[in-house]
């Protein structure tokens, strides 16, 4: 499992605490420093089975300071896609990648289904 985090996020902790307190065993990279590819974006995406806007951090200062709410909805996947791929801080965290299956965010009942 690969969990794709931004180190001072708190969630980010929430859910590594989560994780290691489940004996679930998982890689980590940083967001920032290794941000995930356009490649790695859309096969993520496509496995995910979500709607892309999931996989924007929507709260984050990057996304408020770029406009981003009116900007997304007239932009195609594969440009958003990119737009993503351009910064980890726009990448919603932290990021699951485990067997198939791609989680956004920490909610722990989601987590409790998909992983345990």
């Amino acid at each position: 499992m690969l969990i794709l985090e931004y180190p001072p996020c708190s969630t980010c902790k929430k859910a590594k605490a989560w994780l290691d307190s489940h004996g679930v065993s998982y890689e980590t990279r940083h967001i920032k420093d290794e941000n995930p590819s356009f490649e790695e974006l859309k096969q993520w995406y496509e496995a995910s089975g979500l709607p892309l806007k999931k996989f924007f951090n929507t709260s984050g200062l990057q996304y408020k300071a770029l406009g981003l709410k009116d900007k997304l909805p007239t932009m195609s996947e594969d440009n958003q896609l990119h737009l993503l791929a351009t910064d980890g801080m726009l990448v919603k965290r932290p990021l699951v990648i485990a067997d198939g299956k791609i989680l956004t965010g920490f909610r722990e009942k989601e987590w409790e289904q998909a992983l345990l």
